[in-house]
């Protein structure tokens, strides 16, 4: 990731609820409709050789309920037949039969180790389809949601390998020519693999491309690009434009590269690989920095022209172009500062801080050409200031002032497996990573499409809050966006360990979890209260509330798909369709 700007995520003030008093059960009824189905959703259980926790979370826990977020409260799913059926809502009371929109050609029966099928609506007029037997199909469904307009037709059709399913796709037109690209996730056997799982993960990123040729208009497949990795991801998206892509995940992906781009990226590192020597070493105290150049031996005193200004500094050696130029990290006396010609004939130049204490991380901001060099008493004062956090006896002094981290004392779900995630954006060009976040412990939860025309958002857990980020690929300043914001939802999801599937409202109305069997959990955002009401501890009166609802569905079958729209919950079973109520319509 040499070169990729590190960027962090900026939470908006405006978007937090310092003062939330957490979630009422509500008894309120919820209006809960249900559809039996025709046939059998088409689940496929893994495998005796899919064991690891990646096939887990790749296959075992898949969404097989699909939602057109391109046309509201429109949903699909795969049944055992190879149909895909499609729910149109408009009236709960008028519930019609899902009906039949596209039949995929393969028989699905006569496959013993293929994976579940999958889709993703590219655009309002584009769906690409996985039978899970390692064929993507491209189909044109003209105006979806409209029966009289809806007609789905293949396009393209190809094996493209072993069996994989679809994480994304996106539809886009770029010099007058139509595209679609598409991101296929496989879990594949690594024979090089002797100490891991045995297993790594592939992203293929395809494109398919319109191809006019004697008056003959075709798709083909234009580019093919894999990126590998250790883990699967936790969100990979291409962006709108197809000029981009970007992944969440807790082990890094790279770029498989063809043997073209290794010769050309090794005639690079023998170049890169040569270690430049320092421009310049600096050191600090609490006062002041230090820095050392070395210079030519024929330069003297007047052939050097320091100057110094609050914030910056400019070094330059006989009207060259400057030595070192920039902004300074922090504010300094620019009037104290100083400078001389050491006897080994090296320049060295002090700095007062304006400002006393704070260390610098670094000298001039963005200038990796110095190197700091630190004091052997700022080192064991380090060292010493971390002595409690590192003790082998557990809490073996609690009078301390500083006593150690105590593992005991964290609760269940203050716990993170993963506390090595990161947000990458590659180039689709250079294939290299652009923008790197450290998310730490900001604990994955789900994503979301809000606006089909953008990335779909991903929610992070942010202290006891869970987050909602939009992704703006063509808003380098603003790249990735806090929009909404579940208060107390990263701690209340936490502590419900049959959770399998999460989402929310496209308009953040609510957000809601189910578990692998029946159970339900919906939390509304605080709305103004009806009545009066008061704290008793306080004895303030309570403007609004947040409201926590449960359903418990009539199923013993397990859970297998969950969608979200601004009115409704759907909840797919292996026999039947659930429609649970949650506003009402405008």
């Amino acid at each position: 990731m040499e070169g990729a700007a590190h960027c962090s995520l900026e939470a908006k003030r405006l978007l937090l609820d310092p003062k939330f008093e957490g979630y009422k059960l509500s008894l309120e009824p919820l209006a809960c409709y249900q559809l039996g189905l025709d046939a059998a959703v088409a689940e496929v259980k893994l495998r005796d050789d899919q064991y690891t926790l990646d096939h887990m979370r790749a296959f075992g826990m898949y969404n097989y309920l699909h939602l057109d977020s391109w046309y509201q409260d429109n949903v699909y799913y795969v049944d055992q037949f190879g149909r895909v059926m499609n729910l149109s809502v408009t009236l709960d009371t008028a519930l019609q039969k899902p009906r039949e929109v596209f039949r995929l050609p393969t028989d699905l029966t006569a496959y013993d180790n293929r994976l579940c099928a999958s889709m993703y609506f590219s655009s309002s007029t584009w769906v690409t389809i996985s039978d899970g037997t390692g064929r993507l199909y491209l189909i044109k469904t003209g105006k979806r949601g409209n029966s009289a307009l809806e007609k789905w037709e293949i396009v393209f059709n190809e094996e493209l390998g072993s069996p994989f399913i679809i994480a994304h796709s996106v539809s886009f037109v770029k010099s007058d020519k139509h595209s679609v690209a598409v991101l296929l996730l496989r879990v594949e056997k690594d024979e090089s693999d002797t100490k891991g799982s045995g297993f790594h993960v592939t992203l293929e990123w395809v494109t398919i491309a319109e191809m006019s040729k004697e008056g003959d208009h075709r798709y083909e497949i234009c580019r093919r690009r894999v990126l590998e990795g250790k883990s699967v991801p936790h969100y990979a998206a291409i962006e709108p434009s197809g000029d981009g892509l970007m992944i969440v995940s807790y082990k890094p992906f790279k770029f498989v590269q063809g043997e073209e781009e290794k010769l050309e990226e090794n005639d690079d590192a023998k170049t890169t690989n040569e270690k430049k020597d320092p421009l310049y070493y600096w050191q600090q105290t609490e006062d002041d920095v230090t820095i050392t150049v070395d210079i030519p031996q024929d330069i003297t005193k007047d052939d050097i022209k320091v100057r110094f200004s609050p914030d910056n500094i400019c070094v330059t050696l006989k009207d060259q172009s400057p030595l070192m130029e920039g902004k300074l990290y922090s504010s300094v006396d620019h009037e104290s500062c100083t400078w001389i010609i050491k006897e080994n004939k090296s320049l060295e130049i002090s700095l007062i801080k304006k400002n006393e204490g704070p260390q610098w991380p670094e000298l001039i901001v963005g200038d990796r050409r110095g190197e700091f060099i630190m004091d052997s008493s700022q080192c064991t004062e380090i060292s010493e200031s971390l002595m409690h956090l590192t003790s082998e006896v557990m809490n073996p002094n609690p009078e301390k002032e500083n006593p150690p981290c105590n593992a005991q004392e964290l609760e269940e779900c203050d716990a993170f497996l993963e506390d090595g995630a990161s947000l990458c954006r590659f180039d689709g060009d250079t294939l290299k990573v652009t923008h790197v976040i450290n998310l730490g412990s900001n604990q994955y939860l789900f994503s979301v499409v809000v606006d089909p025309r953008e990335m779909p958002c991903f929610c992070l857990r942010h202290d006891v809050d869970a987050l909602l980020w939009q992704p703006h690929s063509d808003q380098p300043e603003n790249m990735w966006e806090h929009i909404a914001t579940f208060n107390a939802l990263g701690y209340v999801q936490a502590s419900k360990q049959d959770k399998k599937f999460m989402t929310c409202a496209p308009d953040y109305s609510y957000a809601a979890l189910c578990e692998c069997l029946r159970r339900v959990f919906i939390y509304r955002q605080p709305t103004p209260l009806s009545t009066v009401l008061y704290n008793r501890k306080e004895g303030r009166q309570v403007g609004q509330v947040a409201k926590q609802l449960v359903a418990t569905l009539e199923a013993s079958d397990p859970i297998l798909g969950f969608r979200a729209t601004n009115e409704r919950l759907f909840v797919l079973t292996t026999k039947t369709l659930f429609l649970i109520k949650v506003n009402a319509g405008n």
